[in-house]
C-alpha cells in the first residue's frame, strides 16, 4: 500500500463528500462538476487501494475505511483553513475587526469611535456585536471584548472596564423609592443577559447585600442590557444597571443612581 498521500483535490473531494454524504452538494460547494469530484473521489480510492464510500441507488454512505479517514481528513482541513486565514490576517495591517456584545457595542464602544478614527485614519475599523465566544484560530476578529469575571484560561487579556451594577431609575422614581427598603415595593425590570456570570448578579443578590429578603416578582424581562435601560428611560421600572452602559445617561440626569 502506498504511504505517500494523495492529491490534495482529492482529498478536499473525500472531506467534503464525507460531510455532505453527497457528491452533487459536494461538487456544489467546491464548484466542480458532479462528474469532476467523481472522479477525485475515485483518484483517492485507486490511491488507497480501497473504497470509501459505497455508492447507492440515490445517495452514498462511507465504508468503515472511508469512516477511519474522515475524522483526521477533516480536522486536517480545519487547521490548514484557519492556518491560511491567520496568515492573511497577519498581512492585513489596516484592518482592525472588534467584537463585542451589543449593549456595550452601542452604549460604550460606539461613543468613543469618532476619537478613535481621528487619531488613526490609517486604520479600517470593523465592528462585530456578539455574545458567541469567538475562536481566534478561526473567527475573523483582532479583539474580543466580552463581559465577566474573567480571567480567560489560554488567552491573553486586560481589563478594559471596572464594572459594577447599581438600580437605576429616571428621577421621578428615585423620588418615590428613596431607599434600598423601598425599592422593594417599586416596578421592577429584569435584565437577563447577566444571567450565565457563575456568581449571580441579579436583583435578589442585590437586595441581599443589604440585608433585605427579596423573592423573585414580576416585571418586563429582556434578554439585551440596552433594550432594559431603554426601558427604565421610559419610566418603566428600576434596572440594575452595569456601570459602562449607564453613565451616559446618569451622567445627562435621565437616569437616577439613588443609592450610591
Amino acid at each position: 500500500m502506498a504511504e505517500r498521500l494523495p492529491p490534495l483535490t482529492a482529498l478536499r473531494a473525500f472531506e467534503a463528500a464525507s460531510r455532505h454524504l453527497s457528491f452533487a452538494k459536494a461538487a456544489d460547494e467546491l464548484h466542480v462538476t458532479p462528474a469532476a469530484l467523481s472522479f477525485q473521489i475515485k483518484s483517492l480510492e485507486a490511491h488507497l487501494g480501497a473504497e470509501v464510500f459505497r455508492r447507492l441507488n440515490r445517495a452514498i454512505e462511507l465504508t468503515d475505511i472511508g469512516r477511519a479517514l474522515t475524522p483526521g481528513c477533516q480536522q486536517g482541513f480545519q487547521i490548514l483553513s484557519s492556518t491560511w486565514a491567520n496568515a492573511h490576517r497577519m498581512l492585513d495591517t489596516r484592518t482592525l475587526t472588534v467584537t463585542a456584545g451589543p449593549s456595550f457595542t452601542a452604549k460604550w464602544l460606539a461613543p468613543r469611535l469618532y476619537e478613535f478614527a481621528k487619531t488613526h485614519p490609517d486604520i479600517e475599523l470593523r465592528f462585530s456585536a456578539s455574545l458567541r465566544i469567538m475562536d481566534f484560530d478561526r473567527d475573523d476578529v483582532d479583539v474580543a471584548i466580552r463581559f465577566g469575571y474573567g480571567p480567560d484560561k489560554g488567552l491573553f487579556s486586560r481589563t478594559l472596564v471596572h464594572e459594577w451594577v447599581t438600580p437605576v431609575m429616571t428621577p421621578a422614581l428615585a423620588q418615590a423609592y428613596p431607599t434600598p427598603a423601598s425599592l422593594l415595593r417599586a416596578p421592577l425590570i429584569f435584565d437577563r443577559s447577566m444571567d450565565f456570570l457563575s456568581r449571580s448578579c441579579d436583583w435578589s443578590a442585590w437586595f441581599q447585600e443589604y440585608g433585605l429578603s427579596y423573592e423573585n416578582g414580576h416585571g418586563p424581562i429582556f434578554n439585551q442590557a440596552d433594550h432594559a435601560i431603554d426601558a427604565a428611560l421610559t419610566g418603566a421600572g428600576a434596572i440594575l444597571g452595569r456601570r459602562s452602559l449607564i453613565a451616559g445617561d446618569v451622567a445627562d440626569g435621565r437616569l437616577i443612581a439613588p443609592y450610591n
